[in-house]
């Protein structure tokens, strides 16, 4: 028996990257899986977004490992879109017990240098996204009465300030608020709330030449064994990055009875980055 048999997932950034890998994780353990992402270009990230093929590439890897899953194209910006995908899910499958507000982008650059679109991409994808997200899925896990667990994905940019990126550092500082709220609120319903907070994982926000060069400045184009050299230095042990499967697996925890009393805390699975001197 699966660590989240029979559990039934939302996973919203479910195409790829992290939340690909998620949506594997939780069906390799016997969940359910309902999986959304924008699948277009919101137009001010510094890499390119996932697709349609994407998705469905996540359906099909899901389904190799025997899992169920419905997948579905919603905009986090847009509360309706996450009703409609919270409504179909529920439709498939019955209930939801566990939420990974997962969805979120990057782009850089310096703080009095964004671009107003810059800035309020971040926070409508970032943080706004992953409150119409807990608007549309907490109302049906209250009144289940099943508890439940709801798993933000964050970053070490919600504990520390970063150059180049205070759009983002600002959107999963506001992040930590809103789950450690949540965690207040929703304790009575024995439904517990935390936030995952990676350093640099091998996903294309991070794997692309404009990122690169925020570590390397005045290398024209870095290869990837350059990025990995310059990164190892943030991280206490050596190493450039975490892997996917690595956020997945705490994602796993949380989600499981195994974390049954764990709620509001804010779990780095960073290498050390978070606290290198």
């Amino acid at each position: 028996m699966g660590r989240v048999e029979g559990k039934v997932v939302l996973i919203t950034g479910a195409a790829r990257g992290q939340g690909r890998s998620h949506a594997i994780r939780l069906a390799q353990e016997g969940a359910h899986i309902i999986a959304s992402d924008i699948c277009e270009e919101v137009g001010s990230t510094h890499y390119t977004l996932a697709t349609s093929k994407d998705l469905e590439e996540t359906r099909r890897l899901v389904e190799k490992e025997g899992g169920k899953i419905l997948t579905l194209g919603a905009d986090v910006r847009r509360l309706d879109q996450v009703e409609a995908m919270v409504a179909a899910g529920l439709a498939e499958f019955g209930h939801i017990d566990v939420v990974c507000a997962n969805a979120g982008i990057g782009s850089l650059g310096r703080s009095w240098e964004l671009s107003e679109k810059q800035w309020h991409d971040m926070i409508d994808v970032n943080l706004t996204g992953a409150w119409h997200t807990i608007r549309a899925t907490v109302p049906h896990m209250i009144d289940a009465g099943r508890g439940g667990s709801i798993i933000f994905t964050n970053s070490v940019a919600g504990t520390l300030g970063r150059p180049n990126m205070s759009h983002y550092a600002a959107s999963k500082h506001g992040l930590v608020g809103l789950m450690r709220s949540l965690a207040n609120e929703l304790a009575p319903y024995f439904i517990r709330v935390n936030s995952i907070h990676p350093g640099n994982v091998d996903t294309d926000m991070v794997q692309n030449p404009t990122g690169r060069r925020l570590l390397l400045p005045d290398v024209e184009n870095p290869s990837r064994e350059e990025f990995a050299r310059a990164a190892t230095e943030l991280s206490l042990m050596p190493v450039p990055w975490v892997e996917s499967s690595d956020i997945s697996n705490a994602v796993l925890w949380l989600a499981s009875d195994e974390a049954r009393y764990v709620t509001g805390a804010t779990l780095p699975v960073d290498a050390g980055a978070a606290i290198k001197a």
